[in-house]
């Protein structure tokens, strides 16, 4: 099977996971209330290329519809005997199951009755929980048309993103306390590939200016469904039978915004503003008929672009200068990141035949082919340390494109056959700056780097080191869906392929120095350049039926994946610090497999379709790809001096420069003790030779191997009057292996008796939780008969201790759709979270990590956040008859990122008199290589300012017969909050600079903007 399936990789390179788009459903009855079998139910709607889905009632009386895309539908019943009866106005949207009942009466052939009403808005049948946004909604709000600026109306949501969206930005999105890799963005239905960073969404730019609507899935997933994160279902246009389009254009300049930099922010360490400036956005799109009824177009084209100011980053005065090797930074010149993007997005739907749909796209999206400023790899700046402009590259993902085709196939009124394949492709990491004056320059990193006076950082210059990564993920699927009436059942196939290249330099001379202000410390010396290769894949198997008897729906499914991965034949070039080595395939995993079980029940509380009782449960899996398929037992990796596939393989020495010239009075290819140098800390640096870590055999194969979590979900959702529901949740998540993320590192040369006990005494500082003083620990110092002895075994959590994290709380959310001009979407989310994994740190407190999340250093096993409580909303309306529009998006959460533990950290430095203390302590002194850094407050403890947020638009429209022109403004950030989202983690006892900001929200700013549709 496995041949087969790598064979059908090799020839079709495609990707995706189905997605379930609206149902319509509902029970057929005579007058009398008895069941109607044999009743003919059409729903037809301008949306569909085939103009009409039909169906047919089953023994029960029941019929269902499914796979319709968004729109307005009319609805027709049918059987001779009986007058026909039509509903209009049928609106559908999203993933939900639309209800509609009917009644029929005894009439002749050629009566028909008609009849309107609105849309019902509880879904009493699934137990899937999700908010749609259509079309119109997302053009209306005061945003940047981005699926990153979505999420931030979705309660429950926490995302990397806490500063005000101008444009872009690649975003993790994890939901009721879940990891960051579990969130999945798809567009029509295929998911978009990241195989290095655990398949989440990468650097791509949705445009959703151009979906007919959104959807995000929070809960209730089936077996379509690898994790339980969120999902966003990005469905775009397709065009129809009369031509169709927009053009848009917005942005706004530097003298736009306010300035929030405040005295406060200075005295704290911020150097000076950073507004973000040259932002525009400029849109065409049009759709329409190339033959009618039977082939669709739809082609979109944007280009965005902005630019902001580095915090604390200035241009070096003394770059490409080869005979200076100090930062002089240009006040003059702060550094700055730019960013661009392009889409261009053509889309053919072609009904081949009464019976069968095609659907193709391309979307070719290159980010920065113009960029001047500099940024990470991350698409960020400053990754890791700051970066001065000469050592930074542009951050290109170029190319960068994702192909889409689907097929679908309904064979009768009850089998319905899907296919789908696509591919998500880019190259990343940051390449190398054209032209490089810096190429044959020796990298510096000064620790301790003065920018100006109170303000001292570490500060990477003088040469770059790049990145040439190339990255494809694929996915093709299969399903048949056999519907009853009654019964929905669904039995699928879904395919993955992940590869992952990584080519990674740094300069001619493979070196970098490290200072401490002006002394030099060390030399670091590099194998350049370095390749870092990886592929996985993945079969899953799924089978699901959906029941529904009278009032009740019950669901059940079981999902079977079986992810792979390996690691291809390698050959690293000969350079001047390592001779070349070559490493043959090597398999990674041989072979995981997990069955998860889904099962929930939805229950029409009172009968009349307005209240809805839902409870699920299930088990999900953490989503597989490159990254978490024991990507480091690459033999790649595994060399000497390492790297993980960021970092070229490296060796470091100490230097003491005697004469102060900053030239190595030593032979560098000696790695012993010479002249100025001392002896590399890997003498093996160079050797093909594999090291560190062993692996247990029994990782890489076998059944519930994978970090997964247990999802409960049970809510009432009420209808308060027409098109306006509120929905009350209570959600419970239990992980496992959520810390460790599935592996734990063993030193089998030092058992938990090999270490000594003992507490660091916190210095008192007023800026600390009750001023300081108390006791952190236990904290392990390793006894000197073993310290130094390494045989480290990678081995399963599960075969070392447990290592969970649980999640309860509460949603409440109140929906509103288009009701006389007003839009509302919005709600509350409080919940906490409780992590343990104490057990790891008892079973091997030895772990190898190094720093203050290493277990030896680490005595926050057990912690728990607060409950916190976020607010979200959006709200959008129409003022009648000056046609002028008003809209809002509010956000009120905490000051986290992606995770309801990451607080403020406060990391300390032992001082001698500490380490005395502590050596007191255990009787002996300590065993160390270096600097002792602890954190010295709870995760969970202190949390920056809560982040406050309102949006604001007002958008005059004008109506030109069958056209439209809206123009106004969108005021982000009203209140001009300037609260720190990013800070220094390093603690230095009452010193200034712990806590200073690395980053603040950006000012309020007034975007003008202009649209014209037709």
């Amino acid at each position: 099977m496995r041949g087969v399936v790598t064979a059908v990789v090799v020839c079709l390179m495609a990707p995706t996971a189905a997605w379930a788009q609206a149902s319509i459903a509902g029970a057929v009855r005579d007058a009398s209330g008895g069941v109607l079998p044999g009743v003919g139910v059409e729903a037809a709607s301008p949306a569909l290329i085939e103009k009409a889905r039909t169906a047919v009632t089953d023994g029960s009386g029941r019929y269902r519809i499914e796979e319709l895309r968004p729109g307005t539908y009319t609805v027709t019943f049918a059987i001779p005997g009986f007058a026909t009866l039509k509903r209009e106005g049928v609106i559908l949207s999203g993933s939900a199951v639309t209800t509609i009942d009917a009644e029929l009466r005894v009439g002749g052939v050629s009566e028909t009755v008609t009849v309107t009403g609105e849309s019902p808005i509880v879904d009493v049948v699934s137990t899937r929980r999700e908010l749609t946004l259509d079309n119109e909604t997302v053009r209306n709000l005061p945003g940047v048309r981005s699926y990153s600026y979505l999420l931030t109306t979705v309660p429950g949501l926490q995302t990397n993103n806490n500063n005000v969206n101008t444009g872009p930005v690649f975003a993790i999105f994890p939901i009721h306390g879940g990891r960051g890799v579990e969130s999945r963005l798809t567009v029509d239905g295929l998911n978009i590939s990241n195989p290095p960073g655990g398949n989440q969404p990468p650097n791509f730019t949705a445009d959703v200016g151009n979906a007919q609507e959104v959807t995000m899935i929070t809960s209730g997933g089936l077996g379509e469904s690898e994790t339980a994160g969120l999902t966003m279902n990005i469905v775009p246009k397709q065009g129809g039978n009369r031509v169709s389009g927009l053009a848009f254009v917005s942005g706004f300049s530097e003298g736009m915004q306010a300035n929030n930099f405040t005295d406060e922010l200075r005295a704290r360490g911020a150097t000076q503003p950073t507004p973000v400036y040259h932002v525009y956005d400029v849109n065409m799109a049009v759709g329409g008929p190339i033959v009618k009824d039977t082939l669709w177009y739809y082609v979109s084209v944007r280009e965005q672009g902005q630019r902001q100011n580095t915090l604390n980053v200035y241009y070096n005065q003394n770059a490409g200068n080869p005979n200076v090797w100090t930062y002089g930074p240009d006040l003059g010149r702060p550094a700055f990141s730019d960013r661009t993007w392009e889409n261009y997005t053509p889309r053919i739907t072609w009904q081949a035949s009464q019976r069968n749909k095609f659907s193709f796209a391309w979307d070719e999206q290159p980010v920065c082919r113009k960029c001047s400023g500099t940024t990470s790899l991350t698409g960020s700046p400053n990754f890791i340390f700051p970066t001065s402009p000469e050592a930074d590259g542009h951050g290109e993902f170029s190319p960068q494109r994702v192909q889409q085709g689907r097929w679908t196939s309904p064979v009768t009124s009850r089998l319905l056959l899907e296919a789908g394949m696509g591919t998500t492709s880019y190259t990343w990491g940051g390449r190398e700056l054209e032209p490089n004056p810096t190429r044959d320059l020796v990298q510096v990193l000064n620790l301790t780097q003065t920018i100006v006076p109170g303000l001292v950082t570490p500060m990477v210059y003088r040469s770059q080191s790049w990145l040439n990564n190339d990255t494809r993920g694929s996915t093709w699927y299969a399903s048949a869906s056999y519907v009853t009436g009654s019964h929905s059942m669904k039995f699928g196939y879904q395919g993955n392929y992940w590869r992952d290249d990584r080519e990674i330099h740094v300069n001619d001379q493979n070196l970098r120095y490290t200072l401490l202000g002006t002394v030099p410390l060390s030399i670091t010396e590099y194998a350049n350049a370095y390749n870092v290769d990886a592929a996985a894949m993945q079969s899953s198997l799924y089978a699901q039926d959906q029941w529904t008897i009278n009032r009740l729906t019950l669901q059940g499914a079981l999902r079977w994946d079986h992810p792979w991965s390996w690691f291809p034949a390698q050959t690293e070039p000969r350079s001047r610090f390592f001779p070349g080595a070559s490493f043959p395939r090597t398999d990674g995993v041989t072979g995981y497999n997990d069955i998860t079980p889904r099962m929930g029940a939805a229950l029409d509380l009172f009968g009349n379709g307005r209240t809805a009782l839902k409870v699920n449960l299930g088990k999900y899996l953490q989503g597989a790809s490159v990254s978490n398929l024991a990507y480091t037992a690459n033999p790649a990796l595994r060399i000497p001096g390492g790297g993980g596939g960021i970092f070229a393989p490296s060796t470091s020495r100490s230097w003491t420069d005697a004469n102060q010239n900053f030239v190595p009075d030593c032979n560098l290819t000696n790695p012993l003790l010479n002249g100025e140098c001392g002896q590399v800390d890997l003498l093996l640096f160079g050797s093909s030779q594999l090291v560190g870590a062993q692996y247990d055999p029994n990782l890489f194969h076998g059944w519930g191997l994978r970090p997964s979590d247990w999802s409960f979900g049970a809510s009432v959702q009420q209808q308060i009057f027409a098109r306006a529901s509120v929905e009350v949740g209570y959600y419970h998540r239990s992980f496992t292996m959520y810390t460790t993320g599935g592996t734990v590192t063993d030193n089998l040369s030092i058992s938990p008796g090999d270490l000594a006990a003992y507490t660091v005494r916190v210095p008192s500082d007023p800026r600390l939780p009750n001023g300081g003083a108390n006791a952190v620990g236990p904290l392990y110092n390793v006894n000197p008969n073993v310290f130094g002895q390494s045989n480290l075994l990678v081995r399963s959590t599960k075969d070392v201790g447990d290592d969970t994290r649980v999640f309860n709380g509460v949603d409440l959310t109140v929906n509103m759709r288009g009701g006389r001009g007003f839009t509302f979407s919005g709600g509350t989310s409080t919940g906490k979270v409780v992590n343990d994994w104490c057990a790891i740190r008892a079973a091997a407190p030895e772990n190898p990590a190094a720093g203050p999340t290493g277990y030896l250093l680490n005595p926050f096993c057990h912690i728990e956040s607060p409950v916190q409580t976020a607010l979200r909303g959006l709200a959008t309306y129409t003022i009648p008859r000056i046609d002028v529009l008003v809209s809002s998006v509010l956000q009120d959460k905490p000051n986290v990122g992606t995770d309801q533990l990451v607080s403020l950290l406060a990391n300390y430095t032992l001082s001698p008199a500490d380490q005395a203390a502590a050596a007191a302590q255990i009787g002996r002194p300590l065993t160390t290589t270096g600097a002792i850094t602890v954190n010295l407050i709870a995760p969970g403890d202190v949390y920056g300012p809560r982040i406050r947020q309102l949006d604001l638009a007002a958008k005059k429209i004008s109506r030109l017969g069958g056209r439209r022109l809206t123009v106004g403004a969108d005021f982000y950030n009203v209140a001009n909050n300037n609260v720190t989202i990013a800070f220094n983690p390093t603690f230095v006892p009452n010193v200034a600079g712990w806590q200073s900001p690395t980053t603040y929200m950006n000012p309020r700013v007034v975007r003008l903007n202009a649209e014209f549709s037709w």
